[in-house]
């Protein structure tokens, strides 16, 4: 995904968007991206504590979770480019700074399968570097409950922000949801050797 080369010609916000949905030439859209935008959210990243590297792995994601907007149809072009990446960042950044200061505090014991599972994906997704892995699980499950997962365990949205933005009729309807969201993924981890493996992984690295 972290596509830089030089891009000849700049497309406008319109015509990156039906590159991206269309896959015509997504690189060079994901590259005007990067060269148009890159420096702005460095900047964020590296005045808010942050280290050049952070600021690239931050920008990474940023473009990760765009695009995923995108072909799920969630930009709808009612804000720029700009400013929708901004506040990706801007997101990312400060969930990734609790999520150092938490996991030094982390000290919790799980005991009920229910909590097994909950912790199996809270871990797994506090690691940025396993993102891609983790939303590979996800998909999976459905578009509907991968936007839930993610919204939840990766974008720490609280219950009630969900509820609006995914039109559950009330939250008790959406944790239900959650559950069984919750319990497919745990019936297919542990109908996958291979995939339980590498979640195992994740964990061990983790601490």
């Amino acid at each position: 995904m972290n596509v830089r080369m030089k891009v000849n010609r700049k497309w406008s916000d319109e015509e990156l968007v039906q590159m991206i949905l269309k896959k015509q030439d997504q690189n060079l859209a994901i590259s005007q991206l990067y060269e148009q935008h890159y420096g702005m959210l460095e900047n964020l990243i590296i005045q808010n504590s942050g280290s050049a590297d952070d600021a690239a792995d931050i920008i990474q994601e940023t473009m990760l979770v765009f695009v995923q907007m995108i072909v799920s149809q969630k930009f709808r072009g009612e804000s720029s480019i700009k400013s929708i990446l901004y506040s990706i960042a801007k997101n990312q950044w400060i969930s990734e700074i609790r999520k150092r200061k938490s996991t030094q505090k982390r000290n919790e014991h799980f005991h009920t399968q229910g909590q097994e599972n909950s912790a199996i994906i809270t871990e797994a997704i506090s690691r940025q570097e396993d993102y891609n892995f983790i939303m590979r699980l996800f998909e999976q499950l459905g578009e509907r409950c991968r936007r839930i997962l993610q919204l939840f365990y990766y974008e720490e949205l609280p219950m009630k922000e969900i509820c609006e933005q995914m039109e559950f009729s009330s939250e008790q309807v959406l944790r239900n949801k959650k559950y069984k969201c919750l319990k497919a993924l745990h019936e297919s981890v542990l109908a996958n050797p291979s995939i339980k493996t590498n979640l195992q992984k994740i964990l061990r690295n983790e601490y």
